[in-house]
């Protein structure tokens, strides 16, 4: 959860012009990892519980991609590179 938490607040200063673009991806991202973990925890069969921790693996992959391509850009501090790498 904390994970959400931190990157709401770390891309809250990104430009406007990025609210529809990359500050929305990347809040769509953090919060498939948290979501899917939660929904495989439901799950009956370990087999599920599994698939829906790949999903979230594949949603951090791509969190991770997306928060390394706005530090490169200059939208994201130094700061809140530290706490969200």
């Amino acid at each position: 959860m904390q994970l959400v938490v931190d990157v709401y607040h770390a891309i809250g200063s990104f430009p406007n012009k990025e609210l529809y673009g990359l500050t929305r991806q990347i809040r769509r991202a953090a919060v498939s990892i948290l979501r899917n973990v939660a929904e495989g925890a439901a799950r009956k069969s370990k087999k599920e519980f599994l698939q829906f921790l790949r999903i979230s693996q594949g949603s951090l992959s791509e969190l991770d991609t997306q928060i390394e391509m706005t530090k490169r850009l200059g939208f994201l501090s130094e700061e809140d590179w530290s706490v969200l790498d």
